[in-house]
Protein backbone atom coordinates (compact mmCIF):
# COMPACT_ATOMS: atom_id res chain seq x y z
CA UNK A 1 0.00 0.00 0.00
CA UNK A 2 2.84 2.40 0.85
CA UNK A 3 4.59 1.69 -2.45
CA UNK A 4 1.34 2.21 -4.36
CA UNK A 5 0.64 5.55 -2.64
CA UNK A 6 4.19 6.77 -3.17
CA UNK A 7 4.04 5.81 -6.83
CA UNK A 8 0.67 7.56 -7.28
CA UNK A 9 2.01 10.66 -5.56
CA UNK A 10 5.09 10.82 -7.80
CA UNK A 11 2.95 10.24 -10.89
CA UNK A 12 0.53 13.06 -9.96
CA UNK A 13 3.47 15.29 -9.10
CA UNK A 14 5.10 14.69 -12.48
CA UNK A 15 1.77 15.23 -14.29
CA UNK A 16 1.12 18.47 -12.43
CA UNK A 17 4.63 19.72 -13.14
CA UNK A 18 4.25 18.88 -16.83
CA UNK A 19 0.91 20.70 -16.95
CA UNK A 20 2.35 23.76 -15.22
CA UNK A 21 5.32 23.95 -17.58
CA UNK A 22 3.12 23.58 -20.67
CA UNK A 23 0.58 26.20 -19.53
CA UNK A 24 3.03 28.75 -18.09
CA UNK A 25 6.07 28.92 -20.37
CA UNK A 26 8.52 31.60 -19.40
CA UNK A 27 6.91 32.18 -15.98
CA UNK A 28 9.51 33.52 -13.50
CA UNK A 29 8.21 31.08 -10.86
CA UNK A 30 9.25 28.03 -12.87
CA UNK A 31 12.61 27.56 -11.04
CA UNK A 32 10.80 27.74 -7.69
CA UNK A 33 8.13 25.33 -8.87
CA UNK A 34 10.72 22.86 -10.16
CA UNK A 35 12.75 23.13 -6.95
CA UNK A 36 9.73 22.63 -4.72
CA UNK A 37 8.54 19.77 -6.92
CA UNK A 38 11.90 17.99 -6.67
CA UNK A 39 12.05 18.55 -2.92
CA UNK A 40 8.54 17.14 -2.56
CA UNK A 41 9.40 14.19 -4.82
CA UNK A 42 12.30 13.35 -2.51
CA UNK A 43 10.58 14.08 0.80
CA UNK A 44 7.53 11.83 0.28
CA UNK A 45 9.33 8.52 -0.48
CA UNK A 46 12.07 9.16 2.09
CA UNK A 47 9.55 9.95 4.82
CA UNK A 48 7.51 6.86 3.92
CA UNK A 49 10.65 4.69 3.95
CA UNK A 50 11.74 5.99 7.35
CA UNK A 51 8.27 5.39 8.79
CA UNK A 52 8.21 1.75 7.64
CA UNK A 53 11.88 0.99 8.22
CA UNK A 54 11.74 1.79 11.93
CA UNK A 55 8.13 1.55 13.13
CA UNK A 56 7.42 3.08 16.54
CA UNK A 57 7.70 0.91 19.60
CA UNK A 58 4.41 -0.15 21.25
CA UNK A 59 2.96 2.74 23.25
CA UNK A 60 4.98 5.39 21.42
CA UNK A 61 3.76 7.83 18.77
CA UNK A 62 4.75 7.75 15.15
CA UNK A 63 7.26 10.25 13.80
CA UNK A 64 5.21 13.14 12.46
CA UNK A 65 7.96 15.31 11.03
CA UNK A 66 8.09 13.50 7.62
CA UNK A 67 4.35 14.09 7.14
CA UNK A 68 4.63 17.70 8.37
CA UNK A 69 7.50 18.38 5.94
CA UNK A 70 5.61 16.89 2.96
CA UNK A 71 2.42 18.80 3.80
CA UNK A 72 4.33 22.06 4.25
CA UNK A 73 6.12 21.69 0.89
CA UNK A 74 2.86 20.78 -0.82
CA UNK A 75 1.01 23.78 0.70
CA UNK A 76 3.71 26.17 -0.53
CA UNK A 77 3.71 24.51 -3.95
CA UNK A 78 -0.09 24.78 -4.27
CA UNK A 79 -0.02 28.44 -3.27
CA UNK A 80 2.62 29.07 -5.94
CA UNK A 81 1.13 26.76 -8.59
CA UNK A 82 -2.51 25.60 -8.11
CA UNK A 83 -1.93 22.86 -10.71
CA UNK A 84 -0.42 20.68 -7.95
CA UNK A 85 -3.66 20.58 -5.93
CA UNK A 86 -4.61 17.05 -7.01
CA UNK A 87 -1.44 15.64 -5.42
CA UNK A 88 -3.46 15.85 -2.20
CA UNK A 89 -5.19 12.51 -2.89
CA UNK A 90 -2.22 10.36 -1.81
CA UNK A 91 -1.54 12.80 1.02
CA UNK A 92 -5.03 12.14 2.37
CA UNK A 93 -4.26 8.41 2.70
CA UNK A 94 -0.83 9.20 4.18
CA UNK A 95 -2.43 11.40 6.82
CA UNK A 96 -5.06 8.77 7.62
CA UNK A 97 -2.39 6.06 7.94
CA UNK A 98 -0.09 8.19 10.10
CA UNK A 99 -2.44 10.06 12.43
CA UNK A 100 -5.32 8.92 14.64
CA UNK A 101 -8.78 9.62 13.24
CA UNK A 102 -9.47 12.62 15.49
CA UNK A 103 -6.32 14.36 14.15
CA UNK A 104 -6.39 13.02 10.57
CA UNK A 105 -9.95 14.16 9.74
CA UNK A 106 -9.29 17.89 10.44
CA UNK A 107 -6.06 17.66 8.42
CA UNK A 108 -7.92 16.03 5.52
CA UNK A 109 -10.54 18.78 5.69
CA UNK A 110 -7.81 21.45 5.55
CA UNK A 111 -6.12 19.74 2.60
CA UNK A 112 -9.46 19.50 0.80
CA UNK A 113 -10.16 23.20 1.41
CA UNK A 114 -6.76 24.07 -0.01
CA UNK A 115 -7.50 21.92 -3.08
CA UNK A 116 -10.79 23.78 -3.60
CA UNK A 117 -8.98 27.12 -3.28
CA UNK A 118 -6.41 25.97 -5.80
CA UNK A 119 -9.11 24.88 -8.22
CA UNK A 120 -10.86 28.26 -7.90
CA UNK A 121 -7.62 30.07 -8.63
CA UNK A 122 -7.06 28.19 -11.87
CA UNK A 123 -7.62 30.34 -14.97
CA UNK A 124 -10.72 29.74 -17.09
CA UNK A 125 -13.42 30.57 -14.57
CA UNK A 126 -14.96 28.68 -11.67
CA UNK A 127 -16.32 25.23 -12.46
CA UNK A 128 -18.90 23.98 -9.95
CA UNK A 129 -17.81 20.39 -10.54
CA UNK A 130 -14.22 21.23 -9.60
CA UNK A 131 -15.48 22.84 -6.39
CA UNK A 132 -17.72 19.94 -5.36
CA UNK A 133 -15.51 17.08 -6.57
CA UNK A 134 -12.59 17.43 -4.07
CA UNK A 135 -14.81 17.30 -0.93
CA UNK A 136 -16.70 14.32 -2.35
CA UNK A 137 -13.46 12.45 -3.16
CA UNK A 138 -11.97 13.29 0.24
CA UNK A 139 -15.10 12.21 2.10
CA UNK A 140 -15.30 8.95 0.17
CA UNK A 141 -11.60 8.20 0.65
CA UNK A 142 -11.84 8.93 4.39
CA UNK A 143 -14.95 6.80 4.84
CA UNK A 144 -13.45 3.85 2.93
CA UNK A 145 -10.17 4.07 4.84
CA UNK A 146 -11.82 4.26 8.26
CA UNK A 147 -14.10 1.34 7.39
CA UNK A 148 -11.11 -0.72 6.27
CA UNK A 149 -9.28 0.21 9.47
CA UNK A 150 -12.20 -0.97 11.59
CA UNK A 151 -12.39 -4.21 9.65
CA UNK A 152 -8.64 -4.69 10.00
CA UNK A 153 -8.87 -4.05 13.74
CA UNK A 154 -11.66 -6.61 14.07
CA UNK A 155 -9.60 -9.09 12.08
CA UNK A 156 -6.57 -8.46 14.27
CA UNK A 157 -8.70 -8.96 17.38
CA UNK A 158 -10.13 -12.16 15.89
CA UNK A 159 -6.66 -13.46 15.04
CA UNK A 160 -5.40 -12.57 18.52
CA UNK A 161 -8.37 -14.38 20.06
CA UNK A 162 -7.75 -17.38 17.81
CA UNK A 163 -4.07 -17.49 18.73
CA UNK A 164 -4.97 -17.19 22.43
CA UNK A 165 -7.55 -19.95 22.08
CA UNK A 166 -5.06 -22.21 20.32
CA UNK A 167 -2.52 -21.61 23.08
CA UNK A 168 -5.11 -22.40 25.74
CA UNK A 169 -6.15 -25.53 23.83
CA UNK A 170 -2.53 -26.62 23.49
CA UNK A 171 -1.99 -26.03 27.21
CA UNK A 172 -5.14 -28.04 28.01
CA UNK A 173 -4.00 -30.88 25.75
CA UNK A 174 -0.61 -30.87 27.44
CA UNK A 175 -2.24 -31.03 30.85
CA UNK A 176 -4.53 -33.86 29.74
CA UNK A 177 -1.58 -35.69 28.24
CA UNK A 178 0.36 -35.26 31.46
CA UNK A 179 -2.54 -36.59 33.54
CA UNK A 180 -3.04 -39.54 31.18
CA UNK A 181 0.66 -40.36 31.32
CA UNK A 182 0.60 -40.15 35.13
CA UNK A 183 -2.36 -42.53 35.21
CA UNK A 184 -0.55 -44.92 32.88
CA UNK A 185 2.58 -44.79 35.01
CA UNK A 186 0.56 -45.38 38.17
CA UNK A 187 -1.11 -48.46 36.65
CA UNK A 188 2.17 -49.83 35.33
CA UNK A 189 3.95 -49.34 38.65
CA UNK A 190 1.03 -50.85 40.57
CA UNK A 191 0.80 -53.93 38.36
CA UNK A 192 4.55 -54.58 38.08
CA UNK A 193 6.95 -53.10 40.61
CA UNK A 194 4.51 -52.77 43.51
CA UNK A 195 3.28 -56.35 43.15
CA UNK A 196 6.82 -57.64 42.92
CA UNK A 197 7.86 -55.71 46.01
CA UNK A 198 4.85 -57.08 47.85
CA UNK A 199 5.87 -60.64 46.94
CA UNK A 200 9.43 -59.98 48.06
CA UNK A 201 8.19 -58.61 51.37
CA UNK A 202 6.07 -61.69 52.01
CA UNK A 203 8.93 -64.04 51.11
CA UNK A 204 11.45 -62.22 53.26
CA UNK A 205 9.03 -62.13 56.19
CA UNK A 206 8.49 -65.86 55.81
CA UNK A 207 12.26 -66.41 55.69
CA UNK A 208 12.71 -64.35 58.84
CA UNK A 209 10.13 -66.39 60.70
CA UNK A 210 11.73 -69.74 59.74
CA UNK A 211 15.39 -68.65 59.78
CA UNK A 212 16.22 -70.32 63.09
CA UNK A 213 13.86 -73.29 62.96
CA UNK A 214 14.22 -74.25 59.28
CA UNK A 215 17.26 -72.61 57.61
CA UNK A 216 16.80 -74.55 54.37
CA UNK A 217 13.26 -73.28 53.90
CA UNK A 218 14.35 -69.75 54.82
CA UNK A 219 17.13 -69.83 52.25
CA UNK A 220 14.65 -71.08 49.66
CA UNK A 221 12.42 -68.10 50.43
CA UNK A 222 15.38 -65.75 50.06
CA UNK A 223 16.34 -67.32 46.72
CA UNK A 224 12.77 -66.93 45.51
CA UNK A 225 12.77 -63.29 46.64
CA UNK A 226 16.00 -62.75 44.70
CA UNK A 227 14.36 -64.21 41.58
CA UNK A 228 11.39 -61.89 42.05
CA UNK A 229 13.80 -58.95 42.41
CA UNK A 230 15.60 -59.93 39.20
CA UNK A 231 12.31 -60.22 37.37
CA UNK A 232 11.21 -56.84 38.72
CA UNK A 233 14.48 -55.31 37.53
CA UNK A 234 13.78 -56.63 34.03
CA UNK A 235 10.25 -55.24 34.23
CA UNK A 236 11.59 -51.87 35.34
CA UNK A 237 14.00 -51.71 32.42
CA UNK A 238 11.29 -52.62 29.95
CA UNK A 239 8.96 -50.17 31.66
CA UNK A 240 11.48 -47.35 31.23
CA UNK A 241 11.76 -48.15 27.53
CA UNK A 242 7.95 -48.53 27.23
CA UNK A 243 8.20 -52.10 25.97
CA UNK A 244 5.83 -55.03 26.42
CA UNK A 245 5.83 -57.02 29.67
CA UNK A 246 8.74 -59.39 30.08
CA UNK A 247 6.36 -62.37 29.97
CA UNK A 248 5.31 -61.38 26.43
CA UNK A 249 8.85 -60.89 25.14
CA UNK A 250 10.46 -63.14 22.54
CA UNK A 251 7.18 -63.76 20.73
CA UNK A 252 5.40 -65.51 23.59
CA UNK A 253 1.62 -65.59 23.33
CA UNK A 254 -0.82 -64.42 25.97
CA UNK A 255 -1.91 -67.94 26.96
CA UNK A 256 1.74 -68.94 27.43
CA UNK A 257 2.37 -65.84 29.55
CA UNK A 258 -0.70 -66.55 31.70
CA UNK A 259 0.32 -70.20 32.14
CA UNK A 260 3.78 -69.08 33.29
CA UNK A 261 2.19 -66.53 35.64
CA UNK A 262 0.02 -69.24 37.23
CA UNK A 263 2.98 -71.56 37.70
CA UNK A 264 5.17 -68.81 39.15
CA UNK A 265 2.43 -67.59 41.52
CA UNK A 266 1.92 -71.16 42.75
CA UNK A 267 5.64 -71.58 43.40
CA UNK A 268 6.26 -68.21 45.03
CA UNK A 269 3.19 -67.69 47.19
CA UNK A 270 2.16 -71.28 47.85
CA UNK A 271 -1.32 -70.50 46.53
CA UNK A 272 -2.31 -73.15 43.95
CA UNK A 273 -3.20 -71.36 40.71
CA UNK A 274 -4.26 -73.29 37.65
CA UNK A 275 -4.65 -71.98 34.10
CA UNK A 276 -7.29 -73.02 31.58
CA UNK A 277 -7.61 -72.03 27.91
CA UNK A 278 -11.09 -72.09 26.40
CA UNK A 279 -11.52 -71.80 22.63
CA UNK A 280 -9.06 -71.39 19.76
CA UNK A 281 -6.61 -68.55 20.43
CA UNK A 282 -6.64 -65.68 17.97
CA UNK A 283 -3.96 -62.98 17.60
CA UNK A 284 -4.55 -60.04 19.92
CA UNK A 285 -3.06 -56.55 19.66
CA UNK A 286 -0.03 -55.98 21.84
CA UNK A 287 -1.95 -53.46 23.96
CA UNK A 288 -4.74 -55.97 24.62
CA UNK A 289 -2.30 -58.74 25.56
CA UNK A 290 -0.41 -56.42 27.89
CA UNK A 291 -3.64 -55.20 29.52
CA UNK A 292 -4.99 -58.70 30.16
CA UNK A 293 -1.66 -59.87 31.58
CA UNK A 294 -1.44 -56.85 33.89
CA UNK A 295 -5.04 -57.44 35.00
CA UNK A 296 -4.23 -61.08 35.79
CA UNK A 297 -1.21 -59.98 37.83
CA UNK A 298 -3.23 -57.40 39.75
CA UNK A 299 -6.13 -59.76 40.38
CA UNK A 300 -3.82 -62.48 41.71
CA UNK A 301 -2.14 -59.91 43.94
CA UNK A 302 -5.57 -59.01 45.36
CA UNK A 303 -6.31 -62.72 45.92
CA UNK A 304 -2.97 -63.20 47.68
CA UNK A 305 -3.32 -60.14 49.92
CA UNK A 306 -7.06 -59.92 50.60
CA UNK A 307 -8.96 -63.11 49.78
CA UNK A 308 -7.46 -65.69 52.15
CA UNK A 309 -8.12 -68.25 49.38
CA UNK A 310 -6.89 -71.83 49.20
CA UNK A 311 -6.91 -71.95 45.38
CA UNK A 312 -7.34 -69.70 42.36
CA UNK A 313 -7.84 -70.16 38.63
CA UNK A 314 -7.06 -68.19 35.47
CA UNK A 315 -9.30 -68.83 32.47
CA UNK A 316 -8.70 -67.24 29.07
CA UNK A 317 -11.67 -67.64 26.71
CA UNK A 318 -11.96 -66.71 23.04
CA UNK A 319 -15.66 -66.31 22.30
CA UNK A 320 -15.56 -65.16 18.69
CA UNK A 321 -16.33 -61.49 19.22
CA UNK A 322 -14.36 -60.98 22.44
CA UNK A 323 -11.56 -62.29 24.58
CA UNK A 324 -12.44 -62.85 28.23
CA UNK A 325 -10.09 -63.36 31.16
CA UNK A 326 -11.61 -64.77 34.37
CA UNK A 327 -9.71 -64.77 37.66
CA UNK A 328 -11.57 -66.83 40.27
CA UNK A 329 -10.76 -67.73 43.88
CA UNK A 330 -12.47 -69.57 46.72
CA UNK A 331 -11.64 -66.98 49.35
CA UNK A 332 -13.70 -65.02 51.82
CA UNK A 333 -15.34 -62.85 49.15
CA UNK A 334 -16.89 -59.45 49.76
CA UNK A 335 -19.89 -57.35 48.88
CA UNK A 336 -19.00 -55.36 45.71
CA UNK A 337 -19.77 -51.65 45.75
CA UNK A 338 -22.74 -50.77 43.56
CA UNK A 339 -21.93 -48.83 40.35
CA UNK A 340 -23.90 -45.81 41.56
CA UNK A 341 -21.93 -45.45 44.76
CA UNK A 342 -24.29 -46.59 47.57
CA UNK A 343 -23.38 -48.73 50.50
CA UNK A 344 -21.51 -51.95 50.60
CA UNK A 345 -18.01 -53.11 51.41
CA UNK A 346 -15.24 -51.55 49.40
CA UNK A 347 -13.77 -53.59 46.63
CA UNK A 348 -10.30 -54.92 47.34
CA UNK A 349 -7.73 -52.68 45.82
CA UNK A 350 -10.20 -49.89 45.14
CA UNK A 351 -8.76 -47.61 47.73
CA UNK A 352 -6.21 -47.45 50.46
CA UNK A 353 -2.70 -48.16 49.30
CA UNK A 354 -3.27 -49.29 45.73
CA UNK A 355 -5.17 -48.79 42.50
CA UNK A 356 -6.52 -52.33 42.12
CA UNK A 357 -9.86 -52.63 40.37
CA UNK A 358 -10.04 -48.94 39.28
CA UNK A 359 -6.74 -49.41 37.45
CA UNK A 360 -8.11 -52.54 35.74
CA UNK A 361 -11.22 -50.66 34.64
CA UNK A 362 -9.10 -47.81 33.32
CA UNK A 363 -6.99 -50.22 31.25
CA UNK A 364 -10.06 -51.87 29.77
CA UNK A 365 -11.78 -48.55 29.11
CA UNK A 366 -8.89 -47.53 26.84
CA UNK A 367 -9.48 -50.69 24.78
CA UNK A 368 -13.28 -50.53 24.76
CA UNK A 369 -13.54 -53.43 27.22
CA UNK A 370 -15.42 -53.99 30.45
CA UNK A 371 -14.66 -55.37 33.90
CA UNK A 372 -17.16 -57.38 35.91
CA UNK A 373 -16.74 -58.36 39.56
CA UNK A 374 -18.94 -61.10 41.05
CA UNK A 375 -18.51 -61.91 44.71
CA UNK A 376 -20.47 -63.04 47.75
CA UNK A 377 -19.13 -63.02 51.30
CA UNK A 378 -17.81 -66.49 52.11
CA UNK A 379 -18.17 -67.81 48.56
CA UNK A 380 -15.16 -66.38 46.72
CA UNK A 381 -14.75 -63.86 43.92
CA UNK A 382 -14.65 -63.87 40.11
CA UNK A 383 -13.08 -60.94 38.26
CA UNK A 384 -13.93 -61.00 34.54
CA UNK A 385 -12.21 -58.77 31.97
CA UNK A 386 -13.62 -58.69 28.43
CA UNK A 387 -12.01 -57.06 25.40
CA UNK A 388 -13.86 -56.92 22.05
CA UNK A 389 -12.17 -58.50 19.05
CA UNK A 390 -12.17 -57.01 15.57
CA UNK A 391 -14.56 -58.99 13.35
CA UNK A 392 -12.85 -61.00 10.65
CA UNK A 393 -13.61 -59.81 7.12
CA UNK A 394 -14.76 -62.21 4.48
CA UNK A 395 -13.25 -61.95 0.96
CA UNK A 396 -16.47 -60.31 -0.30
CA UNK A 397 -16.52 -57.57 2.35
CA UNK A 398 -15.33 -54.20 1.11
CA UNK A 399 -12.32 -52.72 2.85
Amino acid sequence: MAVLLDSAFLLLLATSLSRYLSHHPGNPRIPWVIGLGLALAAAQPVGSWLAHRRPPAPGRRRRLWPLALVVALWVVLVLVAPSFAWCAVPLVYTALRTLPARAAIPLVAALTLLVVIGEVRLPGGVDANLVLLPPAVAALATAVFLYMERQAERQRALIADLVRTRRELAATERREGTLAERERLAMEIHDTLAQGLSSQQMLLQAADRTWEADPATARAHVRTAAEVAARNLAEARRFVHDLAPAELADGRTLDQALRSLAERESAESGLPVRFHLDGAPVPLPAAAQSALLRIAQGALANVREHAGASAAALTLSFLGDQAVLDVADDGRGFRPARPGGGSGAPEPGSGGRGHGLPAMRARLRQLGGTLTVESTPGEGTVVSAAIPLEPRRTPLEPR
